[in-house]
């Protein structure tokens, strides 16, 4: 069953184009990045999904349903810019944000407190939401989002403000949650954690999908073909192969460049059969990090 279906939505501000035929589909218990600069459409995309802004064309289901007021329930959202109400203490903060989405305050009360000693504030629940720091503030504002135990999660940079020890614990509880069956949108600027995380990703531009697809699949389509061989011997031979476009060779490691339609193993497979020593064979990837720039820059440009 798919949580999420987003077919050809686009949305527009007038002259503006905010999104433009934006489509992708999200499995129950996937984790979707969905990627992109400042002013790219990705909360417009998120406040589409919500039902907060109307698309102009287009469809978006929920779990194979058109949007139903029900279906607020079960979702969890935690925008960037945080909406926490400095004043109030802690665990009425969370209770309210259980009570909700449709919790009884006493289950809204011991569920927030059981997720306040699972993030080490429990001594901090009658404490107000200002007199806490940045970074916890941002754990309680998680909290709230994930209270009464969401289907799905859209989440807007969730690691801001962090530590790298509390980033590690964010990342454990998204994978906790996901492994559970929770479905996870997840919005950021750091690219290693939704390369490491995601299942799939989309970046946009413009309101336009740049790139879809899983993560594996996307570095695989950006890859620049070459392989890093350490050895020792006499390795001239490689020259003459037919998969190879190029080598850049150093004496004992070289830089080689394949063909396009070949792959890294065809050249393992050919070198275990020749009477050289290899003690380092490594494929170059692109980082994710380096797709979006290379991706972002062109369309810039």
């Amino acid at each position: 069953m798919h949580t999420l279906q987003v077919e050809n939505v686009s949305k527009n501000y007038d002259k503006f184009k905010a999104v433009t035929d934006v489509s992708f589909s999200l499995p129950e218990g996937n984790m979707f990045a969905l990627l992109g600069p400042n002013g790219a459409g990705k909360t417009t995309t998120m406040r589409m999904i919500m039902n907060i802004i109307l698309p102009d064309s287009g469809s978006i289901k929920l779990f194979g349903e058109t949007f139903q007021e029900s279906h607020k329930n079960r979702i969890g959202y935690m925008p960037e810019e945080r909406g926490l109400y400095g004043k109030m203490k802690v665990l009425d903060q969370i209770q309210f944000l259980g009570e909700m989405k449709g919790m009884s305050p006493a289950q809204a009360k011991k569920t927030g407190q059981e997720w306040l000693e699972k993030f080490g504030l429990a001594d901090r629940a009658k404490k107000k939401v200002h007199e806490l720091s940045k970074g916890m503030q941002q754990k309680v504002q998680f909290i709230g989002t994930v209270v009464h135990s969401p289907d799905l999660m859209i989440i807007d940079e969730p690691f801001s403000g962090l530590d790298p020890v509390n980033t590690k614990f964010m990342k454990d509880v998204l994978l906790d949650m996901k492994r559970q069956g929770t479905t996870i949108i997840l919005s950021t600027h750091l690219m290693d954690q939704a390369e490491k995380l995601s299942d799939e990703i989309c970046l946009i531009n413009k309101g336009e999908i740049l790139l879809q697809g899983t993560v594996n699949d996307v570095k695989r389509a950006h890859t620049n073909n070459a392989v890093t061989v350490g050895y020792s011997g006499d390795a001239a031979f490689i020259n003459n192969y037919d998969i190879v476009e190029s080598v850049n060779d150093y004496g004992n490691y070289m830089e080689v460049r394949l063909k396009d339609d070949t792959s890294p193993g065809k050249l393992f497979k050919r070198l275990a059969g020749e009477n050289i020593d290899v003690h380092r064979f490594e494929a170059a990837e692109m980082t994710l990090n380096e797709i979006f720039i290379q991706q972002i820059g062109g369309a810039e440009a």
